[in-house]
This record gives structure tokens, C-alpha cells and sequence, in this order.
């Protein structure tokens, strides 16, 4: 009788074989099968199907008309960050006075933050801006916010034209 030896297992990556050079185990194939099948779902979910409080991050609202935002949802004293025509605006509020600037910092680039107590500020490079003008407080960017002119119509805040 010849000598029998037992096979040996290889494991390299995904592939477990027996012998070097055999297809891919069972348990490969079935995580391919799973990835195939979770990726397509996990894509779909990054599609364009949602609803702007879904997609909105926390101070910041999106519109796709001449509304930007809700007159109630302005905190007084504060402010929010939307979407007009696909740019960023900041629309503050003090009393019945509401007024919009401009959300990108003329240092850089970036989109400014809501304001907080009367103070936009730039995540960036620490840039503030004074939130009833628009104005330079400190930081880096060599001028103020540029002014967009909204209007209050009805319960909303809406681009003047």
C-alpha cells in the first residue's frame, strides 16, 4: 500500500482551497455573492429619492424654489444655513428683522456655521462675521459676508426678486 497523506488547507485572501490552484471554497463564493448583492442596495440608498429633512444636516435646510426656509424654523437671535439654486446661504433672524448672506467664507471656501449668539463663524480657519451685517469680527478672511437680499412672504423666507 502506498502511503496516503492528508489533504492541506491553503488560505490565501477570499480563497480557501485544498490544493493550491482549485477554485475558490463554498464560503468564498458566498461572501462574493453577498457583497454583489449588498453593494447595489447600499448604492440605491445614496440616490436622489429623499425628502430635505432626511438629507439636511442639524441648522442648515434645503430648498429647490424661491422659499429657502420657514419663517419658524429661524430661531430669533439665531440663524440657519440653506440651499438656493444649489448654494449655500446663511438667513439670520433678530425680531421681525431677517436677513441672508452669502454662506461661503470669502477666505476659503468653506461654508460658514449657523450663527451662535450673534456670531457666524468659519470652521476653517476660525474667520467670524457678525450676524445682523455680515460683517468682518476676526480671522483671516480679507472681507465681510456678501448680502443676499430675501423677503418675508407669508410664513417664509423667500429670495427677493
Amino acid at each position: 500500500m502506498e502511503p496516503t497523506t492528508a489533504p492541506t488547507t491553503r488560505r490565501t485572501g477570499l480563497h480557501t482551497t485544498d490544493h493550491p490552484g482549485d477554485r475558490p471554497s463554498r464560503r468564498a463564493v458566498l461572501c462574493g455573492v453577498l457583497v454583489a448583492l449588498a453593494v447595489p442596495g447600499g448604492l440605491a440608498a445614496c440616490g436622489s429619492t429623499t425628502t430635505p429633512s432626511e438629507t439636511a444636516q442639524p441648522g442648515t435646510t434645503q430648498s429647490g424654489n424661491d422659499a429657502l426656509v420657514a419663517l419658524a424654523d429661524v430661531p430669533d437671535g439665531g440663524g440657519v444655513v440653506v440651499q438656493a439654486n444649489g448654494k449655500p446661504l446663511v438667513v439670520t433672524r433678530s425680531g421681525n428683522e431677517v436677513r441672508a448672506f452669502d454662506a461661503v467664507c470669502p477666505h476659503a471656501g468653506t461654508t460658514v456655521a449657523p450663527p451662535v449668539d450673534g456670531v457666524i463663524n468659519c470652521p476653517a480657519h476660525g474667520s467670524r462675521f457678525r450676524a445682523s451685517d455680515g460683517e468682518k469680527l476676526a480671522g483671516p478672511t480679507p472681507t465681510g459676508l456678501k448680502p443676499v437680499d430675501v423677503a418675508v412672504r407669508g410664513d417664509r423666507v423667500v429670495l427677493a426678486r
